[in-house]
């Protein structure tokens, strides 16, 4: 089956994460996605690993990072910063329904490559500009890091253990957030502009800004400070909103227990041999154990320890209370539920292997997915500009002479 964006083609001028995962669903969904290349480098990620071997077995520039994020897409390496290069992927970007870029707000129109030029030669075009603070204010021309926005958009502010206790701190999480979820509002706005094509055949431009998306990933959070004036808080691993809904220790590891209404506390009580504590007035309701969680977590704490996490998580589900364990990637993968929706898959590298890939999220019942790895470095550089614009070998030929491709 066609995919839903079948026939759409992507200019894709990004690098790094936040940009690449955009085109990445694009391509997912259907697109035909140009990766423009710089010659003889590539993405950053190319150079960050782990990497897949070559044909002797030694790493190549095809990491880890970069079949994550670059799945299904045709790389083209060319060197925008020359006359001819520029000129090439003006052209190119003619041919396309969509530009997507993630250079720093200006830069792209030393090279003609900027919205209003493009726009002139294909007046339906949607560009989306991947920036870390936008194109317009004070910061703008700041150079944009995933690690300086977690912390810059008030996301570390809230995450990590308070200050008080061991280890206590602003913490960062372990994927970049920041660019993951800017990767994806940018996706969302490409399809909702190309559906505002549909209906009235007007292309537009697209801010997507890490900074914007980053804000408004702390939702609730933000809300609660604007209309309080109240700092929320780092609470570490427990649920300011309910109360026992934190990590425990268990004999071999640990688990996490959300019980967040009475029935649920009554029958974890139950379950850990200590029914009396549902009587006690300052557990009694969760308003009241929130307020009393330190207490609380001192009775149940000791009992978690008597025994290992299977023990309790077999238990603690038959009795209807909300647990789970945190597993390493390695249990991830052996989980049933995971090995049973086909997370994990394999895909036919062109060098010569099957890679490992993850499975698009996107599970679409009459436009399904087709999966293919990350592209070589240049793979399809020969085949994009034959058959967009009719080059020739020896045109090619005189390109890569000069550097161009």
């Amino acid at each position: 089956m066609p995919g839903i964006f079948e026939g759409i083609k992507v200019l894709d001028l990004t690098r790094v994460i936040a940009g690449p995962l955009c085109t990445q669903y694009l391509a997912d969904m259907g697109a035909t996605v140009y990766k423009v290349e710089k010659p003889g480098e590539g993405d950053d990620t190319r150079r960050m690993g782990p990497f897949l071997p070559d044909d002797s077995g030694n790493p190549s520039n095809d990491s880890a990072l970069y079949l994550a994020y670059n799945r299904g897409k045709h790389s083209i390496t060319i060197d925008i910063a020359s006359p001819e290069g520029s000129r090439l992927v003006q052209d190119l970007a003619a041919q396309c329904d969509v530009v997507v870029e993630n250079y720093k707000v200006g830069t792209l129109a030393r090279y003609g490559l900027d919205y209003p030029t493009l726009q002139a030669r294909r007046p339906d075009l949607v560009y989306c500009s991947v920036t870390g603070f936008g194109q317009s204010g004070p910061q703008a021309a700041r150079a944009a890091y995933d690690f300086i926005l977690q912390g810059q958009a008030g996301l570390m502010s809230t995450c990590g253990h308070p200050d008080e206790v061991p280890g206590g701190g602003p913490m960062r999480t372990a994927i970049p957030i920041a660019d993951i979820t800017t990767g994806l509002n940018a996706c969302i706005a490409v399809a909702s502009a190309l559906f505002h094509r549909l209906r009235t055949g007007q292309g537009q431009y697209i801010d997507a800004s890490m900074l914007d998306s980053s804000v408004a990933l702390n939702g609730h959070l933000a809300l609660g400070y604007l209309m309080t004036g109240d700092l929320p808080q780092r609470m570490g691993n427990t649920n300011p909103i309910a109360s026992p809904s934190e990590v425990f220790r268990c004999s071999d590891g640990y688990l996490i227990i959300a019980a967040g209404n009475n029935s649920q506390f009554e029958a974890l009580c139950k379950v850990l041999g200590c029914p009396q504590l549902t009587q006690y007035p300052r557990f009694r309701s969760n308003a009241a154990r929130v307020q009393a969680r330190r207490a609380l977590r001192r009775e149940l704490a000791p009992l978690m320890l008597h025994n290992s996490c299977a023990h309790w998580l077999v238990r603690l589900e038959a009795a209807g209370v909300p647990c789970g364990p945190i597993n390493d990637m390695a249990d991830v993968f052996d989980n049933p539920q995971v090995q049973h929706r086909g997370i994990a898959i394999r895909m036919p590298h062109s060098r010569g292997v099957n890679v490992p890939g993850l499975r698009s999220p996107l599970d679409f019942s009459a436009t399904p997915v087709v999966h293919r790895a990350a592209p070589m470095l240049g793979e399809h550089t020969a085949q994009v500009l034959q058959q967009e614009m009719s080059y020739t070998d020896a045109e090619l030929q005189d390109l890569r002479s000069k550097g161009v491709v």
